[in-house]
């Protein structure tokens, strides 16, 4: 039985991953945090290392003994967090991860990424592997960190024959989203009588999927390469669209203006650098709530035989399980 270490692993993918891999018989080791909370691997079978992703002592002892290492660790907050705090966590944690898969010849390290690593395109020509990065002018310290770690991560397969795979997730959408994390824009969709979105769109990937795409990754990713694991591009307009009907609500819909968002979020990011706290909306996530993020699966389609979900079995299987846990 292949031992697999998860870093990150009370997150929303980290323990759906351990989730999946336990149903699939594998030995999981997951690398969380002491005193975090564990409510989200509750029912997992899994073996617990307490340590810090950015402590090298810590990472080596979790790597030692893995065969395969899913780095899913990361602070993946778009607000309110310092560049020095992503560089530790984001950058050096993976820096030590990979030092780590190195020094104990891990067969294989699957990297997870984020898709705003990737150019993003329009729904007609969506964002594929082969587009360069576009967003560090955006200001976001969480996909300018991601991309740095990505970047060291394919240095690091040229240089030191590092037998990693990365996978670049979009927006997941699914059950047991404890936090919730993602679940938040869902949830944001309910029980509202007029409910303001914005005006960009994204592409949503159902949890599910993603889990599948990283266990093929696992057996047939090719080293040094990156795969989009995409799902549906949907304005957000369109995504709520979709709420109001899985949740049988009624419910006015009215678009922000592009340049209304964007000036609350100059307002957000001002009032934040006055005041040293933060807010929910600064001029990254603002700027990024106004693009079209819309990409393509086709790689992985082919390479990993990747499968998308519809959204609407994604989104009512999320409602059906906010609802069952009292989150709405």
């Amino acid at each position: 039985m292949q031992k697999v270490l998860i870093t990150g692993a009370n997150g929303f993918l980290g323990s759906s991953m351990a989730r999946y891999l336990s149903r699939h018989k594998y030995h999981v080791r997951v690398m969380v945090r002491e005193h975090a909370d564990l409510s989200a691997i509750a029912d997992v079978p899994c073996e617990i290392y307490y340590g810090n992703i950015d402590e090298k002592i810590h990472v080596r002892q979790a790597v030692a003994g893995c065969d395969i290492v899913i780095h899913a660790a990361a602070i993946t907050e778009q607000w309110g967090v310092s560049f020095d705090s992503y560089e530790r966590i984001n950058y050096l944690g993976t820096q030590y991860v990979c030092e780590a898969c190195i020094e104990h010849k891990v067969s294989k390290l699957i990297f997870v990424s984020t898709a705003n690593t990737i150019g993003p395109g329009s729904k007609e020509l969506p964002g594929t592997e082969l587009n360069g990065f576009t967003l560090f002018h955006a200001g976001s310290g969480y996909i300018n960190s991601k991309y740095l770690a990505q970047t060291y991560v394919l240095e690091q397969v040229q240089k030191k024959q590092l037998p990693a795979v990365i996978v670049n997730p979009t927006f997941m959408i699914g059950p047991e989203d404890f936090k919730p994390s993602s679940g938040k824009l869902l949830l944001y969709g309910l029980n509202k009588r007029v409910l303001f979105y914005p005006p960009g769109g994204k592409n949503f990937v159902f949890i599910e999927d993603v889990c599948h795409g990283i266990l093929n990754a696992m057996d047939q990713g090719r080293t040094g390469e990156c795969y989009l694991l995409a799902g549906h591009n949907l304005s957000y307009g369109e995504f709520f669209k979709l709420v109001n009907k899985l949740s049988h609500q009624k419910q006015w819909l009215i678009k922000i203006p592009v340049f209304l968002l964007k000036l609350g979020g100059v307002i957000g990011s001002i009032r934040q650098k006055i005041s040293g706290r933060s807010g929910k909306l600064n001029f990254a996530n603002a700027y990024m709530l106004c693009l079209d993020n819309y990409y393509s699966a086709r790689k992985a389609q082919r390479e990993l035989s990747f499968r998308i979900t519809p959204m609407s079995v994604a989104v009512g299987a999320t409602l059906d399980w906010f609802r069952k846990n009292n989150y709405c």
